[in-house]
């Protein structure tokens, strides 16, 4: 068995050469403002002034001269200007002969004109309504997010190796979304690095893990004028992602593409030519797009989109034609701008789509629904939509009467598992779909459980349906409808698959007995018996097994939990010092994989145990009841 993270190469390195533990989790975050500015200024006295004479009049002052507002950098956005210029007569011969002529200087765009002389701000945005970085983030505690201090005095070595180590998406559907959560939240940036640094490692773990959607909110929460050339990269890459490249030209307007190589290179002179389509300055967009075909700079196909993109800004574009002809693959840039410009894609090259693609593509409302839907099981399974966002693709899907066929089937069989008029046939419209999701062998049968997880739960509990219970408790698992599946505990038999279900999420649940664990295991039909291994972890974690019952089912099962490594010792420490946030990044790096073949009995043990201890323990219950289900 391989375990889910392997803690060599370079990642094992970067986490190994850590200096500093961690800090306590701070609730109050300090005062931000600098020394001496929070201590209240002193009353000023004012004299009585002396009366005036009266006999002379008094002069009008003279106008004094407007004074910028400072910025909150000490700065003004305004280019310094001397006030007399040099005459020529002192200029040496190199700069005489540097001198534009008036043909030149005439032959120039603004922009070029803005860069000539220095005229160019950093950004249009005036200082009043610039946000600050001392928090960035989407979601605030008040709405589901982290503390903001959480990190703040955490060392920055440690969290930069902890995101930067964060490279795949995650096995997990609910380690996913805690991830998702914590990278989204609105966080202090850890003692040591620059807040765009921390914005930036952030978006490229969510650019990974497939949360295009949610890495653009968090770049967007920092000014343009403030991005690095690395926090651009990672907006090239959620921007397109989300078929918008457009949404990257205010950094691009103002401090021009970062330097790159490659492939992204050739990205940065298309989207330039875009973003000066999209200001009005067409003939340089076209003059640029000539060129980067005429030099191929990249694929003809790439080029051709860029320009079709370029010419949907209605200013005097020329007609484009795509051919598709000896295209052998689909990329994400050509992906995102066919979309976006209505181009439709051969069905051959669909194919060829690659999870990235297919993770964007589930979001795209551009994207045809019947292709959509494929998308959308694979972001079902992964956690990138919700239960009720997969439902919603089918409800349309069903209310469409032009998409029959495989589709149609399963909206129709979907609604009987709703709507059937007995209870039996509900269930076996839920047995079909689970069954042809398994057969179909379509990314992971897990999404038909997510997609009939609200059906399952209006399925009361009784005798008569008592056989069929685990997957209807694993169904509604799927979602997080603990509470419904609990209707099932006093029917299910010890042992049996729906009980270990919910003696995993019951969160009043004692600790647990060997006759059960003997049964459960006696009768798992998963290979080495993974089930009862995640069973045995995921109780251990809890606290719900007995020393004893623990050692003997370790030796008959052939696990170790007690091995130590690099990754143990940091979330026992996070543990330890209390830090939620700290805890769900660990969890995130320590989960990452493509198959639940990769996690291991110990890292869930550890996983469940740490989000116990700092107060996650719903989180923990679902993702060792997930592993049971799916391992």
């Amino acid at each position: 068995m391989r375990a889910l993270w392997l803690w060599g190469g370079a990642a094992g390195a970067a986490i190994g050469a850590l200096a500093g533990g961690f800090a306590v989790a701070q609730e109050s975050p300090e005062s931000l403002l600098p020394p001496g500015f929070d201590t209240p200024a002193p009353a000023e006295t004012t004299a009585t002034p002396a009366p005036l004479p009266t006999a002379a009049p008094i002069a009008p002052a003279a106008p004094r001269p407007a004074q910028p507002l400072p910025s909150d950098t000490g700065a003004t956005d305004a280019p310094a200007v001397p006030t007399t210029l040099p005459p020529v007569s002192q200029l040496t011969d190199d700069e005489l002969r540097d001198l534009p002529s008036l043909e030149e200087l005439e032959a120039l765009t603004t922009d070029e004109l803005d860069d000539l002389f220095g005229l160019k701000p950093k950004y249009d945005i005036p200082p009043a309504a610039r946000r600050s970085l001392a928090k960035v983030g989407v979601i605030s505690r008040d709405e589901g997010g982290f503390p903001a201090a959480s990190l703040s005095k955490q060392p920055a070595s440690l969290v930069r190796a902890v995101l930067s180590a964060t490279k795949t998406p995650l096995v997990s559907r609910w380690g996913h979304i805690l991830m998702r959560r914590a990278l989204a939240s609105r966080l202090g940036t850890p003692d040591g690095m620059s807040p765009v640094e921390f914005a930036t490692l952030r978006a490229r773990a969510l650019n990974a893990m497939g949360e295009y959607a949610v890495a653009r909110a968090l770049i967007q929460d920092v000014d343009s004028g403030n991005w690095s050339p690395d926090l651009a990269n990672a907006a090239v890459t959620a921007f397109i992602a989300e078929e918008d490249p457009v949404g990257v030209c205010p950094y691009v307007r103002f401090q021009g593409a970062p330097d790159a190589q490659g492939a992204r290179a050739a990205q940065w002179t298309m989207i330039s030519a875009i973003c000066d389509a999209y200001a009005g300055e067409s003939v340089r967009a076209s003059s640029q797009l000539d060129r980067a075909l005429n030099d191929e700079i990249a694929p003809a196909i790439d080029v051709l989109l860029a320009r079709r993109f370029a010419g949907a800004a209605g200013r005097g574009q020329r007609a484009v034609s795509i051919e598709w002809d000896g295209v052998e693959r689909l990329s994400p840039w050509r992906f995102a701008l066919a979309n976006a410009v209505g181009e439709p894609i051969p069905e051959a090259l669909l194919q060829t789509v690659s999870p990235r693609i297919a993770r964007a593509g589930a979001t795209a409302p551009m994207v045809p629904l019947a292709q959509r839907a494929d998308f959308a099981a694979r972001a079902g399974a992964e956690g990138i939509f919700s239960a009720q966002a997969l439902i919603d693709i089918y409800s349309e899907i069903y209310s469409n009467t032009a998409i029959g066929g495989e589709l149609g089937e399963r909206a129709r069989g979907l609604r009987s598992a709703y709507l059937a008029t007995d209870v039996a046939g509900r269930v076996d419209a839920m047995e079909g779909l689970w069954n042809e999701a398994a057969s179909a062998g379509e990314v992971d049968a897990y999404w038909s459980r997510v997609l009939t997880s609200y059906a399952a739960a209006r399925v009361p509990a009784s005798e008569g349906e008592v056989s069929r219970a685990g997957d209807l408790i694993a169904s509604m698992l799927a979602a997080g409808l603990d509470r419904d599946a609990l209707d099932w505990k006093p029917l299910v038999e010890e042992g049996s698959y729906g009980w270990a279900l919910l003696t995993l999420v019951d969160p009043d649940g004692g600790v647990v007995g060997s006759t059960g664990l003997d049964a459960f295991a006696d009768n798992d039909p998963s290979d080495e018996s993974r089930k009862s291994q995640f069973l045995i972890a995921g109780l251990s974690g809890l606290q719900r097994i007995g020393a004893t019952d623990r050692t003997a089912f370790e030796e008959r099962l052939s696990m170790n939990m007690a091995r130590n490594t690099r990754w143990v010792r940091m979330i026992e420490r996070a543990a330890e010092v209390n830090n939620p946030a700290m805890v769900a990044l660990l969890v995130g790096l320590g989960i990452q994989g493509n198959d639940w073949a990769q996690m291991t009995p110990l890292h869930l043990y550890h996983m469940t145990a740490a989000l116990s201890a700092v107060g996650l323990e719903a989180e923990a219950r679902m993702i060792a009841a997930e592993a049971v289900a799916r391992g």
